[in-house]
């Protein structure tokens, strides 16, 4: 039997490895000790930063002692892709992948629900739900490409997803350019039977623009926890993510598996384009730099141990 650590090293190891969710919270924590030395070391007064996120978090506002519920709806208008893009990195970490790629997945996800939104059939609900389901399906296939060449060829997901983001960007500029009435920045407004607006959370959230898309962003949550963790697939895929030798040994189909796994990924990225596109704003974009949602869902999901 092996002897526990008896040693200060060793029992700050053992809780530390033991527990993911403290390991998260030690992370966060360091951040936030990081960016307090950093601001105070520039001149200016910390104090401003740790307001500014207890005002978006909770509404109130401590220089002016005024509540607004905007500041809450808008934290988590910015909250839903950051999720999204962060679960799309971790679904691939959990299979031993590392999908840089969620930010080329979330632009083809977002040109593909602009387009179905602009020339789906304007049908209360069906409208938004096809073109959520055509974001699913691009951010899908764009993933799918990287599984598909990972597993066949053993071409790097690294060096993939990063060629992939740039083919994504310009064409997605490129095709969203040539729709009828689009100028260097946006296209024409999007019907509003396309739209995730909510003008009940809007009220709510004194006219923030939170929209149904939180309820999409907490079905993602869910769907990864359960497919990773509840079903013979997450099983699967966290055995090939722990060694695919074994998990080949075992009679699991690897190669399937990455594709699979690259798959469900990039619809995580491409359902958070459909949530920025039909929620945040109401006419179709014209990118002309990447948003960065997904780099910063790498962060996210690092953070979060790679865990819904």
């Amino acid at each position: 039997m092996a002897k526990k650590p008896t040693d200060l090293r060793g029992r700050v190891l053992e809780v530390f490895t033991g527990s993911d969710g403290l390991v998260s919270v030690v992370v966060v924590l360091l951040g936030f000790l990081v960016g307090t030395i950093l601001i105070a070391l520039v001149g200016r007064n910390p104090e401003g930063m740790y307001s500014a996120i207890f005002q978006v978090i909770t509404g109130w506002d401590l220089r002016r002692g005024v509540h607004n519920f905007r500041y809450i709806g808008e934290w988590l208008v910015m909250s839903m892709p950051l999720i999204l893009c962060g679960l799309s990195m971790g679904f691939a970490a959990r299979s031993g992948l590392f999908n840089i790629g969620a930010e080329g997945q979330y632009v083809a996800g977002l040109t593909a629900a602009q387009f179905v939104a602009l020339y789906g059939p304007p049908i209360p609900v069906l409208h938004w739900v096809l073109a959520v389901l055509a974001a699913l399906v691009a951010g899908a296939a764009w993933g799918g490409i990287v599984g598909y060449l990972k597993a066949k060829f053993s071409v790097s997901e690294v060096v993939a997803t990063i060629m992939m983001n740039y083919i994504a960007q310009y064409a997605s500029r490129y095709l969203t350019m040539r729709i009828p009435g689009t100028n260097t920045f946006q296209t024409p407004p999007l019907p509003a039977t396309a739209r995730l607006s909510s003008p009940l959370m809007e009220t709510l959230t004194n006219n923030s623009r939170l929209n149904y898309g939180l309820f999409l962003t907490i079905a993602g949550v869910l769907f990864f926890w359960i497919i990773m963790g509840k079903t013979r697939l997450g099983y699967s895929l966290r055995a090939t993510g722990f060694n695919k030798d074994a998990a080949r040994y075992g009679g699991i189909s690897v190669g399937a598996g990455i594709t699979t796994a690259m798959l469900i990924s990039g619809a995580f990225a491409g359902l958070a384009g459909a949530v920025v596109s039909l929620g945040a704003f109401s006419a179709g974009r014209v990118l002309s730099v990447q948003d960065g949602y997904g780099f910063d869902g790498i962060a996210v999901a690092l953070v979060g141990n790679s865990t819904a």
